[in-house]
Formats: C-alpha cells, structure tokens, sequence
C-alpha cells in the first residue's frame, strides 16, 4: 500500500527531488507526486517477469529502429521538481532528456504493470500527472487481469484506445509495426 508521509509544523510542505537523496537504500519504491511521498514495496518476481518481457517487444520496436531508448525501473523520472516517478518501463525518444541522473523531461511512453499495492495509485495519481506534464503515451499492465491497456494523450489526460485481453496481438495505430503480443506477457515464469 503507498504511504504517505504526515509533515510536521516547520517543515517544507512540498518536497523535491533533492529530498529524495536522503532516503533510505532499503528495497522500496520512493516517488513524488505533487511534493507528496509515495512508498510502496519492491516488486514481486510475477510482476518482474512481465515487465521483462514486454521491455524486449520494446526494445526490439524502439531501440531495433533507433527512434528510442527503452529504460526498466528503477530510473528515476523527474517531471518537475515536485514530480518524481520510478515507472516500470520508460520509453525515451528525445534523448536530450537523459542525464546523468535521471530521464529528466516527460518521456515518449511509460508503462506501470499494475501491483496490489500501487493499483489506485498508479490508475489516479500517477496516470493524472503524467498526462498533465506532457507524457504523450501511457500503458498500464493489469496483471491479475491479463489486460494490456493502451492510452494516448489528449490535452491534458489520457484517452483510452485499446485494452488488450488474454493472449490477443495489438498493432499500435501511433507506432508503424509495433506489434505487442501479449500472450508471452501471461506465460509463467
């Protein structure tokens, strides 16, 4: 379950990505949304078994055509200094962004595969401040589902164009050739 951190009388309302440097290096996830800390566990090996497999169908598209870099968490992802997130998978396709500390600007896509404890999080909070700070694409892996859904940015929020059930392909309309096949998403590990 995220958390969130209760300020004390005296202390900055709002943290940044400065802040983020004094947490602890104990396996859990530190994000920012707003300046408000979101921690949630690491990741199960379900969970990291599928993001493994649809980072190579990315790589494979993106880094295969050289039209993007394809990053796996933890990377941090600093969209303001206020909004810092640690996706599953980024895809970076303005490479001026990437710095030696983080992908810093809103990359070309991102992808959460969704865990018990980020499901609300990662579906409201996060989804929210990614289309409102300019991520064009985002895709969320809902695992206990087998749903592959796909959304494209619209002003600021996130149209709906396919959800992908079970083992079926999908064909990107964005993406010539991207071909995602979500079968090898759902095999066990």
């Amino acid at each position: 379950m995220s958390r969130h951190t209760a300020m004390e009388p005296g202390l900055k309302h709002k943290l940044d990505y400065d802040d983020l440097a004094h947490t602890p290096n104990d396996q859990l996830i530190y994000e920012l949304a707003e300046g408000e800390l979101h921690v949630a566990p690491s990741p199960n090996p379900r969970h990291q078994w599928i993001s493994k497999r649809l980072q190579r169908q990315l790589e494979a598209y993106f880094e295969g055509r050289d039209i993007g870099r394809v990053y796996n968490a933890p990377i941090d992802v600093v969209l303001t200094k206020h909004d810092v997130f640690v996706p599953d998978l980024v895809v970076v396709a303005d490479r001026s962004i990437i710095t030696e500390r983080a992908v810093e600007g809103p990359p070309l896509l991102v992808v959460e595969v969704l865990s018990p404890s980020t499901t609300q999080y990662d579906r409201t909070t996060k989804s929210r401040r990614y289309a409102t700070l300019g991520v064009e694409h985002f895709w969320i892996v809902d695992v206990d589902n087998q749903v592959l859904e796909i959304y494209r940015r619209s002003g600021e929020r996130f149209v709906d164009i396919a959800r992908v059930r079970g083992g079926a392909a999908f064909d990107h309309p964005d993406f010539p050739e991207l071909s995602i096949e979500t079968a090898s998403l759902w095999s066990e590990p």
